[in-house]
């Protein structure tokens, strides 16, 4: 039997003055705002398609990802409908909506996507009483720059109407490829189900020394880790990487479901709230531990006892065992990223 196409609708809506991204083209605003005010997401999905230039814009492949907190699901599959009825012709969405911030940006440079859209509030609480947020990234990975976001802002205050395909339905649980016949398209509309980590694993092998690793984590001098992923997107990634790859043991690894109200507590990398880990850490029996926000692009790295090592430090200890890693032996470095709080440690 033959499908019908899917209907391609213009929605009249009205402007919110406040949907200005900040902190690298990111909206973060109280989950209620997003879930209960009218067409507040689906304003700024819009505002943010719009930026993109629509001879850019036409049949290009985007991805989308969620650190998987409460009103992920919803939103995804909102932007996947306006995404259809804006012409692009692709997209690439974690499995079960999840993909880290690191996740996305990688899949954006490997497939050579437009840009990516995340849905995270970072360390900010999650559920219905909890924070919301959508991140863009642009074609090289990186944050949208004050540039794009200022575009972004400029169309939400004179927004008069949307694009969507509210019937269109996806299911993010299955992997593999889905195709949609819209109204007045020529091409069928895809979407492209992701295994969550498979991609981002794959980088991660080409940049380090995974045997090295794997000695450290099992050989007869083996190092004990403890890992707090605090119920947020970096689960699935650290037991896979971690335990299934590099073979630390599974106790290795806690609070690894994404929770959509990360278990109650703000997925916040610190002394304050990772309190399971440091209270692990410090009895003395692992070697090393971390904890990750809820997107997975910050952490906390803590030593032997509790000792707390700062993010300038540990980027030092990178810079200063450069030789250990593949990656940078083969590429050589150009420069380290910085920024104002950044210790005297780097340059030591």
């Amino acid at each position: 039997m033959e499908r019908n196409p899917i209907p391609v609708l213009t929605v009249q809506t009205a402007p919110y003055e406040d949907q200005r991204p900040t902190g690298g083209g990111g909206l973060r605003r109280p989950t209620a705002l997003f879930e209960g005010q009218r067409n507040y997401l689906p304003n700024f999905v819009q505002s943010l398609l719009s930026s993109v230039d629509l001879r850019d814009r036409q049949g290009c492949t985007m991805v989308v990802g969620s650190d998987g907190r409460y009103f992920s699901n919803t939103a995804i599959e909102i932007i996947v409908q306006m995404a259809a009825a804006n012409g692009i012709g692709r997209l690439v969405i974690g499995q079960n909506g999840i993909l880290s911030t690191p996740a996305v940006s990688c899949i954006i440079r490997k497939i050579k996507a437009a840009g990516g859209i995340i849905l995270t509030a970072s360390h900010s609480p999650g559920g219905p009483g909890g924070e919301f947020g959508v991140k863009f990234e642009v074609a090289n990975g990186g944050p949208a720059p004050d540039i794009v976001s200022d575009k972004i802002y400029q169309i939400s205050k004179t927004l008069e109407e949307y694009a969507i395909c509210p019937d269109l339905r996806v299911d993010l649980s299955r992997l593999g490829r889905q195709e949609f016949d819209l109204e007045n398209k020529f091409k069928p509309f895809r979407v492209e189900i992701v295994d969550s980590v498979d991609i981002y694993l794959n980088l991660l092998r080409s940049i380090f020394d995974f045997n090295a690793i794997r000695n450290l984590l099992t050989g007869p001098n083996q190092i004990k880790i403890r890992i707090d992923a605090m119920n947020g997107v970096m689960g699935p990634y650290v037991r896979r990487i971690l335990c299934d790859e590099l073979g630390a043991p599974a106790n290795s690894a806690i609070n690894c479901i994404p929770l959509e109200d990360f278990g109650g507590q703000p997925p916040d990398p610190n002394l304050t709230y990772a309190t399971a880990l440091l209270e692990a850490m410090r009895g003395g029996e692992y070697g090393f531990g971390a904890a990750f926000d809820a997107d997975g692009d910050r952490y906390m790295i803590l030593g032997q006892n509790g000792f707390f090592v700062n993010a300038s430090d540990s980027l030092a200890i990178i810079a200063a065992n450069l030789s250990c890693i593949p990656y940078f032996c083969q590429m050589g470095v150009r420069g380290f990223g910085r920024s104002m709080p950044t210790s005297t440690a780097l340059d030591k």
